[in-house]
């Protein structure tokens, strides 16, 4: 890279972004932002444009969490940038390092109604770690970098800028941006050898570890914890599949008698929310391993809570040399449990019932899932099935709307995947409340060729809302949709292809159909609307 670079303040972004490692935009269409397409027109820069800004900004998430780097979405200004605030938001809650590049009415006009006019930084600071307004051209490069570096310092998360129309299309000459530098932060080393010996000489240990130790690179680690000190390991959000199916220590279908008989309880890299019954595992003692002082738990009375580069932290409780009990007995009833879990779930997943169950359509679906296909969940009833049903063999390749739980994830995460993984298989789990929100992006995956298949549970309702409101005052309303609707006529109006299934007999073919098609390709799969997931939520 040369020293200086030069041009109009589209440029001068693209030259800072590239610094940084982003090598695609997720967009949609807008005048206050023209200079940055130009810029990335002439550098051959790949954009991918959307139908509704929310889908440009979780295009962006999945590529953040799927690559561990910054994901970029460009938004007009005004409802661009307020309609991708529920994007920025789940950003927020995931610890996604994404950056979102809004365009701004010109400042030298302020207060005189422009079109489309609003201060948006106050809106979008309470879900950013950095929000900020370039005031002037030769400021962009330096501002990408605060921005950036803030986004992938612990813990990540999203950050905002807006550049106002005369300081974009304004040109300058600046010194070229030089590679980031990120910082890391150390634990105490005393509170992560109290946090060793704990989990060493415990009766019944467990770790729970979730999606910060994906994003933090430490799955190895991890791994090598868990293998030294013999302890079982439960997983959620996208630290599913850090140990894969198979590993004696790990486990999914025990998590009631772990979290009820264990003595000490280790979460790791996720938060003591209400997946993890917010922390409340009494009589065992918490141990909340996270990524920065910022996340250590005030609601719970952890036994210890080492904050830091979790890498580094990890491998230090893999390195412990002191006393350790005999896990053996502990592991080998968890597996029992497992055992008998697994069972029970086969036999869900084979079910011949017609309506289809939603636990058939995951059966099938683990017939056809490559170890490396992306599965993404969006949706409420029939994505919790998903989380019990579908196993990842690998890790960081389950994506869901994390703890923010927002809906209309889907053909964004989709775009972000599919973009990732030019050549693995994408599924994404829809629920048909969830498709309302964001289905017509199916036109952006086919106009851009970018096949995905796309599982449609269809039960006419609102599932996670009728059933409770139905046993909590004897009826519901506003908790029904049109049964039967067509969602794969959908598809295949906006260019894709798809088809409707009623029969359990029928999933199998009509899955393998829409994996061989080359094409966005929906399958409407008509389940079973008095088959409720008992749970309020199974995102965990």
């Amino acid at each position: 890279m040369t020293d200086k670079i030069e041009g109009h303040g589209g440029d001068l972004a693209l030259a800072a972004l590239r610094a940084y490692g982003v090598t695609e935009m997720f967009t949609l269409s807008g005048g206050h932002v023209f200079p940055i397409y130009d810029a990335a027109h002439k550098a051959d820069f790949p954009i991918y444009d959307v139908r509704h800004e929310q889908s440009a900004v979780f295009a962006a998430e999945a590529v953040a969490k799927l690559q561990r780097r910054p994901g970029l979405a460009v938004l007009t200004a005004g409802p661009g940038v307020t309609n991708g605030i529920s994007g920025l938001t789940s950003a927020f809650f995931n610890a996604s390092p994404v950056l979102v590049m809004g365009g701004r009415a010109p400042a030298f006009r302020w207060g005189s109604g422009s079109l489309q006019e609003i201060d948006h930084v106050p809106l979008v600071a309470p879900v950013t770690k950095y929000a900020a307004t370039v005031t002037a051209t030769d400021e962009i490069p330096a501002e990408i970098g605060r921005a950036l570096t803030a986004a992938l310092t612990a813990h990540r998360g999203p950050a905002f800028l807006d550049l106002p129309l005369e300081v974009l299309f304004s040109s300058e000459d600046v010194a070229a941006p030089g590679a980031p530098a990120v910082p890391v932060i150390e634990a105490d080393p005393d509170e992560v050898a109290r946090a060793a010996a704990l989990l060493a000489e415990a009766e019944r240990p467990v770790i729970i570890a979730g999606s910060d130790v994906w994003g933090g690179n430490a799955i190895d680690e991890l791994r090598a914890a868990a293998e030294t000190l013999q302890i079982p390991v439960f997983t959620n959000g996208m630290g599913r599949g850090a140990l894969p199916p198979g590993h004696p220590l790990g486990f999914a279908k025990a998590r009631r008698p772990a979290l009820s008989e264990a003595d000490v309880v280790a979460v790791i890299g996720t938060p003591l929310d209400f997946r993890l019954n917010f922390g409340e595992f009494d009589p065992a003692q918490v141990i909340h391993i996270v990524d920065a002082p910022s996340q250590r738990a005030g609601h719970v009375q952890a036994a210890v809570s080492p904050a830091g580069d979790l890498r580094r932290i990890l491998a230090a409780i893999a390195g412990h040399t002191g006393k350790r009990t005999d896990h053996a007995e502990w592991i080998n009833g968890l597996r029992a449990a497992e055992d008998a879990g697994k069972t029970r779930d086969a036999e869900a997943m084979a079910a011949e019932s017609d309506p289809i169950k939603p636990a058939r359509v995951y059966g099938e679906l683990r017939k056809v899932l490559a170890p490396d296909a992306v599965t993404i969940g969006d949706g409420g009833d029939f994505v919790s099935y998903a989380g019990r049903y579908l196993e990842p063999a690998q890790p960081g390749t389950w994506l869901d709307p994390g703890p923010y739980g927002c809906l209309g994830t889907g053909m964004g995460y989709a775009m972000g995947a599919r973009v990732t993984y030019p050549d693995r298989q994408i599924c994404v789990l829809m629920g048909d409340g969830a498709a309302g929100f964001s289905l017509m992006d199916a036109e952006s995956l086919v106009r851009q060729n970018l096949p995905v298949v796309i599982v449609v549970g269809n039960n006419g309702i609102w599932g996670l809302e009728k059933h409770p409101m139905r046993a909590m005052y004897g009826y519901d309303v506003a908790a029904d949709l049109q049964p039967g609707l067509r969602y794969d006529d959908v598809v295949k109006a906006l260019g894709g292809a798809g088809e409707t299934v009623e029969k359990s007999a029928d999933l199998g073919p009509a899955l393998n159909r829409a994996f061989d098609s080359g094409v966005p390709y929906l399958v409407n799969v008509l389940t079973d609307p008095e088959d409720a997931y008992p749970r309020s939520s199974n995102l965990a």
